[in-house]
């Protein structure tokens, strides 16, 4: 028993060691999160589902409708028979039963342009979903790259710290020998005081940006996450031969919210068409059948060939004065059952029908001025799609190309202020520069090592995101 306890308690531990440790998460598992819980995918998929129950409503609309109608009842005092259509007074039980069946086989071709209309429509949809996808993929390619540039800002705040408390020991041990003064250690002292804030805003940018990432991705702040850092291949500058024009002239090709514009205009322009149908005449055939059942007819003489006088004379005498006697069929009577009358009672009828539109309180007008002022909208939202993604693409490609001038400049100020840095370290380590020579070294190796590394991302980000304009599917590999 003791032994089934222990090993128990050392898999509950297991499990409780691996529910707690971090996930690790790549920018594409990031992105698939992201898709499955982002609200904005989840309505435009909704939308493009109702546009598909709106195509297959249009298109089932073209076959024939078909109706069926029963009915029961009683009916009380003097009422018609429904079977023999006479007066009667007495209780009727009755039943009756129905259908019918029409369909258009005419109507300005509006059934048809509505189930093109509706194509499109779901066209446009499924573009509108691409838009929104790459919309965040945007988002979530900006914070995962803003996450990894501040963990790279913290690591190098460390290494600053580091390298100021390593001076600083250096520093102690020189002063309690009497080879430097006393203000030296009190001057690297406030040096490491100050990257140790740096070191503390750094950790608080990591968190924040590490948030960013967390609520766009809409998962518990309280779950712990880190990142793969991806394998960036060699950072090159973008295509300039490329102007920022055949930029746009590519992503207006690729671009999804070009298509669903133009996919809107043309979808207006069916609903003109099926808005003018309503000014034609409509065909239409039909047909269907009737049958109905009484009690009042619940049974139905039948002869059985022979007659019998009658012992009660007519009115009416012969020439001689002689009282007539009429003559009663012999016969006996037969219940009419429910599916005898119904048989009996079932009638049919097939037609055909036009109807003429001639007024309808300009309905049918208003109709088709309001389809035409939707056409000149969606034509209005085609050409503004188009100077947005143009001042998108010519921003987008600007930036790209500053990113990467930025970069190299910074890449090259790095270089330069290391070698600065190593010879001015050297001086203060021989007594031969004070340290203020020292600290404005450090100070500026420090800063630009942290632009560098800004520089790397803004134009890492920049560059991903005008490749994805120009149809490239995001990747950091």
């Amino acid at each position: 028993m003791k032994g089934i306890f222990t090993t128990a308690f050392a898999v509950l531990l297991c499990f409780s060691i691996y529910a707690q440790s971090p996930r690790t998460l790549t920018v594409q598992k990031c992105l698939e999160i992201a898709m499955e819980n982002n609200l904005d995918i989840k309505r435009a998929n909704l939308d493009l589902t109702s546009n598909e129950i709106n195509l297959k409503q249009s298109q089932y609309s073209r076959l024939p409708n078909a109706n069926l109608n029963w009915s029961y009842g009683f009916n009380w005092g003097r009422s018609i028979d429904p079977t023999s259509n006479q007066f009667i007074s007495q209780r009727i039980t009755s039943s009756g039963l129905n259908g019918n069946s029409n369909m258009v086989v005419y109507n300005g071709l509006r059934q048809f342009n509505t189930v093109k209309q509706n194509r499109v429509n779901i066209e446009a949809s499924e573009s509108d979903l691409s838009r929104a996808q790459n919309d965040l993929i945007i988002n979530i390619a900006n914070l995962f790259l803003g996450v990894i540039l501040n963990e790279e800002l913290l690591a190098n705040a460390q290494y600053q710290l580091d390298n100021s408390r390593t001076q600083l020991d250096r520093t102690r041990i020189l002063v309690e020998s009497g080879a430097l003064p006393i203000t030296n250690q009190l001057e690297l002292a406030s040096q490491v005081a100050s990257n140790e804030v740096a070191l503390v805003n750094a950790q608080n940018n990591l968190d924040i940006s590490m948030l960013n990432l967390k609520q766009a991705m809409l998962i518990p702040t309280s779950d712990e996450i880190e990142l793969e850092i991806p394998e960036f291949q060699q950072i090159e500058n973008p295509d300039l031969s490329m102007s920022s024009e055949t930029a746009y002239g590519v992503a207006e090709q690729v671009m999804p919210e070009i298509k669903s514009a133009d996919l809107l205009v043309e979808s207006a322009q069916l609903g003109v068409k099926v808005a003018q149908g309503g000014i034609v005449p409509t065909v239409s055939v039909g047909g269907g059948f009737s049958t109905n059942y009484s009690d009042a007819r619940d049974q139905r003489f039948v002869s059985d060939g022979t007659f019998s006088v009658s012992d009660n004379p007519t009115s009416a005498v012969t020439a001689s004065g002689e009282a007539i006697f009429p003559l009663n069929p012999g016969g006996t009577f037969e219940k009419v059952g429910y599916t005898e009358q119904f048989d009996d009672n079932l009638s049919w009828n097939l037609g055909v029908g036009i109807s003429i539109p001639i007024f309808n309180g300009l309905n049918t007008h208003s109709s088709i001025q309001r389809a035409k002022v939707q056409l000149q909208q969606a034509e209005i939202g085609s050409l503004q799609a188009r100077n947005v993604l143009r001042q998108q693409v010519e921003t987008i490609y600007t930036n790209a190309v500053a990113a990467s001038k930025t970069y190299t400049a910074s890449l090259r100020q790095v270089e330069a202020l290391e070698e600065t840095f190593r010879s001015i370290e050297n001086q203060y380590n021989l007594g031969a520069a004070n340290f203020t020579d020292y600290q404005v070294a450090s100070n500026n190796l420090f800063q630009a090592k942290s632009d560098l590394v800004r520089a790397k991302y803004d134009f890492v980000f920049k560059k991903k995101v005008l490749d994805l304009y120009q149809g490239k599917p995001l990747s950091f590999e």
